[in-house]
Formats: C-alpha cells, structure tokens, sequence
C-alpha cells in the first residue's frame, strides 16, 4: 500500500471520528492530513479534486433534513470537506509551482 493511500485513509477516518467528537485540535489535524493527502494528487486528479471540495462544501448540510441521522452525516461530510479543502489547497500551490519553475 502506497504512503499516498495510507494518508488518505487516515484522514478519511480522521473526519469520521473528529466528527463525532471534540478535541480542540479538529480543524488542525484535518487541516494537516489534507495538506499531506493533496501533495500525493496526480496532475491528472486535481482538477476532479478542487470540484470535488466545492460541491462537497456546497453540498454538506442538504442531507440534515434526514430524521435522525441528517446531522451526524451533515457532520461527517464537513469533516470530510474539510478535507478535500486542505488538499486542494495543497493541488492548487502544486500547480502554480509547476508552472512557474523553469
């Protein structure tokens, strides 16, 4: 298994878990395994991977109207967001590097 795939495991696991509960580091942790999973993309997956965070962030609080549940997976697509956010915050300096060195 690629360090890739183990980073981005670990932060899908991490916005499930840091969801559900509160440590007063959620964002950074979130915030850090995004960055490190968005600096293993592909030049390929970028784009898909911005799109991806926008929707997603657009996205997140449409299944809270669900009874019951709608809040807890409101929660973990947040989290998730969070995420892709990072990491595509990570593509995006990949790329403007990519471009600008010679």
């Amino acid at each position: 298994m690629s360090t890739a795939k183990i980073i981005w495991i670990v932060g899908v696991l991490a916005a499930i878990v840091l969801s559900f509960m509160n440590t007063g580091y959620d964002g950074a942790i979130i915030a850090v395994l995004g960055l490190a999973g968005g600096f293993f993309v592909d030049k390929d997956h970028r784009l898909g991977l911005i799109v991806s965070a926008i929707f997603l962030a657009g996205g997140a609080g449409a299944l809270n109207s669900i009874p019951e549940i709608g809040g807890y997976f409101t929660a973990i697509l947040s989290s998730y967001g969070g995420l892709l956010a990072a990491a595509s915050v990570m593509a995006i300096a990949r790329t403007t590097f990519d471009r600008l060195k010679p």
